[in-house]
């Protein structure tokens, strides 16, 4: 089958081939032939270290597809169901599931991170955190899919599998958003849009999304943002909006400790700061103990989303169902339709991912 393999660690080129093989189902096991996935810049976060990843590996973890084949003891997933890919799959037994915090469920991740379903010419080959959307087919864990119905489009399942889930339930689930309150955010890429949907979707009177590309910042203010400005005009939004006296909720969807350390700065006195972005292990961001307690803010990590994909991938596909959720828009924005071909050329000759995201 066909499969886009990253070889090196640290390395920005992923090889395009055709002679990839993909393991038989297991027991417990389920195969999917992918129809759609998404790029996702945790992608480029395990290339370059920011997440740990062996290599060889089938990198994706964006995607949804068709059940093809089911191991011995799926029987509640048949040949033909549409699913789209859990990468941190709930297990349902260990404590954080039963407390009611699915998503930070690891007792399968850990397991399927280290597995290699996939090969080449004999080479084990390792999927992105167990899965490895950029290949035709893959093999998982049966906690690892979920069911969507026939007619929602392939395109928006994988959308939903991780970007979409992240920013949407940052808001929702993590911040719990209040109606009419104030909101930024940082990083107008597929999750800080996600984001700013999510706190639209909650009521949110206004919502300021920061970045320094002026495409991004359209982008933003056509989900959601009431306004769209670069990080030295933050100041000025902040006044004319809350006084002076700062955000109610923050997002950072980036990752890096320059902006994690302005979106808690950005928020009042009892504020909330939310961490979304997935940053490095070495990246360290530093707090004076007396802000800490005098100005009595919170600051939260967002592990996709703080939800529990059993029952949140059906929320999300209802609300875009009823037209609060727009998906389809941020498909065209994360790349323009008529330049995928484009993109998919650019793998196959071997050009950077780094590159490929920026068609």
């Amino acid at each position: 089958m066909r499969a886009a393999v990253w070889y090196e660690a640290g390395s920005e080129v992923i090889e395009y081939h055709d002679d990839v093989e993909v393991d038989n189902p297991g027991p417990g096991e389920v195969k999917v032939k992918i129809h759609a996935a998404g790029v996702c810049h945790s992608d480029l976060s395990a290339m370059n270290g920011t997440l740990p990843q062996p290599a060889p590996a089938i990198l994706g973890h964006e995607g949804a597809g068709e059940v093809i084949a089911v191991g011995e003891g799926a029987a509640d997933i048949a040949v033909g169901d549409h699913v789209i890919i859990a990468w941190t799959p709930p297990c349902g037994q260990c404590k954080a599931c039963l407390r009611g915090e699915a998503n930070l469920c690891v007792n399968i991740m850990f397991n399927i991170a280290g597995s290699t379903h996939f090969s080449r010419g004999g080479t084990p080959l390792f999927g992105f955190v167990g899965t490895g959307t950029f290949a035709e087919e893959l093999v998982v864990p049966r906690q690892a899919v979920v069911k969507m119905a026939e007619d929602v489009p392939y395109e928006i399942g994988a959308l939903i599998g991780c970007g979409v889930t992240t920013g949407v339930g940052a808001a929702l689930n993590t911040a719990k958003v209040k109606p009419g309150s104030n909101v930024v955010v940082f990083g107008a890429g597929g999750v800080g849009v996600a984001a700013i949907q999510g706190a639209r979707i909650a009521g949110a009177a206004e919502i300021v999304a920061v970045d320094t590309i002026d495409s991004k910042l359209e982008d933003a203010k056509r989900f959601g943002a009431t306004r769209g400005v670069k990080p030295d005009q933050l100041d000025d939004a902040s006044g004319e909006i809350t006084g002076g006296e700062g955000f109610d909720y923050a997002f950072e969807c980036i990752g890096i400790p320059l902006t994690i350390r302005a979106a808690y700065d950005a928020v009042r006195r009892g504020g909330t700061a939310v961490i979304v972005g997935a940053g490095k292990m070495d990246a360290m961001v530093e707090f004076n103990c007396f802000e800490l307690f005098f100005q009595e803010k919170k600051l939260l990590g967002s592990y996709w989303g703080s939800a529990d994909v059993r029952v949140e991938f059906d929320r999300l596909i209802r609300l875009w169902k009823a037209g609060r959720l727009d998906l389809e828009g941020m498909i065209t924005s994360r790349m323009d339709i008529s330049k995928a071909q484009d993109a998919f050329d650019a793998m196959k000759r071997g050009e950077t991912i780094r590159q490929i995201l920026t068609f």
